[in-house]
Parts: structure tokens; sequence; C-alpha cells
């Protein structure tokens, strides 16, 4: 497995996680079978990483992620703000409900640092996309909306954008003139 299959395996992985982590929050007859499909989308994506390593655009070398010094700097910062976050949320302003809509929105943020890290500029969008489900989850949540729209808004939603960014740099890319 090489680095790039390793980031889309963690990809996929908290997509599992926010999807799982949060369908518990639906009624049992939507919970049950999103969470069946979260599984089959998890064991997809393993297996269209280990089948199709993603090429680089110049030059056919496998794109390699880096998970050196910037990317544990990201990762540190992203569990500091979690952990602040979350002690704010829940013994200061005593609303546990928007505990996902900040988890996503602290996992969102997190992507523009990977993006510059990893030199991806595309996980600038899966930032942004998942930082807004998590921003409206906690306006949703401190305006008395149900565990089951703020779940979905903000828990279901970015895991089904984490798997869905997978999934698209999963697909094979192959240099201009080159098939594959």
């Amino acid at each position: 497995m090489n680095r790039d299959q390793l980031g889309r395996l963690i990809g996929s992985g908290f997509g599992l996680v926010f999807i799982e982590a949060n369908a518990g929050a639906l009624p049992a007859g939507v919970a049950v079978p999103l969470r069946v499909v979260g599984v089959a989308a998890f064991l997809g994506l393993v297996l269209l990483g280990r089948r199709r390593p993603q090429m680089a655009e110049s030059g056919g070398e496998p794109r390699g992620v880096s998970f050196g010094g910037r990317y544990w700097l990201v990762v540190v910062a992203e569990v500091v703000a979690m952990v602040a976050g979350l002690a704010v949320i829940n013994k200061v302003l005593h609303t546990p409900e928007a505990t996902v809509g900040w988890i996503a929105l602290v996992v969102g943020v997190h992507f523009f640092g990977i993006a510059v890290a990893w030199r991806r500029p595309s996980l600038h969008v899966l930032g942004a996309g998942i930082a807004a489900c998590g921003l409206l989850g906690l306006v949703l949540a401190f305006a008395g909306a149900s565990a089951a729209v703020v779940a979905l808004v903000a828990g279901i939603t970015p895991g089904g954008m984490l798997f869905g960014s997978v999934w698209w740099s999963g697909r094979a890319v192959v240099a201009p003139g080159r098939t594959g």
C-alpha cells in the first residue's frame, strides 16, 4: 500500500465513522440501511483503492502524500481545537447537541492545512464543504433543531463528502497521451 492509498483509506475510514456515529440520531428505518450502505461504500472504496493506484499527471510516477512534519502539525492543531471546542460546548455552553457540528467544522478546517501540506489544492473544496456543514450544524444545534437534523447536516453529509472525495481521488488518473 502506497502513501496515496493510505491517505484514501484514512479518508474513507473517517467517512464511515461520520456515518456510523451519526446514523443513530435518525429513525431506525433510515439508520439501519444507512449504516449498511456506509459499510458497503467503505469496503468498495478499500477495494477500489487497492486496484487503482493514482498516477501523477506527468511522468507516470505514483503521487505520494507525505505524513511528515507539516502533516502532523495539522493533526496536532486539529486535536487541540477539537478538545478545546468540545470542552467549551459541553462545560460552558451546555449544548452537547452542537458537538457533531464542532467536529465537522474542525475536520473541514483541517483539510485546508492538509491541502497545503500535501500540495493538493482540491482538498480546499472538500474542507470548505465539510466546514460549511459543521458551521450549519452548529447554528442548527444552538437554534434548537432536532438531533436528527443536526446529525444529518453535520455528520451524515460530511461522511458522504469524504466517501465521494475518496472515490473521486481513487479513479485512475493517467498522464496525457497515455492509456490506462
